[in-house]
């Protein structure tokens, strides 16, 4: 469940901008690998499990070390980069 939850000495944090910036943050590591966009998934397991229900990923239950975006999810992670840190859109 999505929302805003307590989450150690923080209030509340907002999982869905968590998701976006976590999504974002996939673009940097970015790579082409057999014809998929593949991204490292050195980020927190509940965040990449709800980015793969939302169908940005798939699955990240695996031995591998990066994971793959789906078309979506590449799109929105390129599209959240840019948005959030590139300093020609600020």
């Amino acid at each position: 469940m999505m929302g805003r939850v307590p989450i150690g000495e923080l209030a509340v944090v907002d999982e869905a901008k968590i998701d976006e910036m976590v999504l974002a943050l996939l673009y940097l590591t970015t790579h082409q690998q057999h014809g998929q966009l593949r991204a490292w998934k050195g980020h927190d397991w509940a965040v990449l499990a709800r980015l793969h229900a939302q169908g940005m990923i798939l699955d990240p239950k695996s031995k591998a070390k990066s994971v793959a975006l789906t078309d979506e999810g590449a799109r929105r992670s390129r599209e959240l980069f840019r948005r959030h840190f590139d300093d020609d859109e600020q």
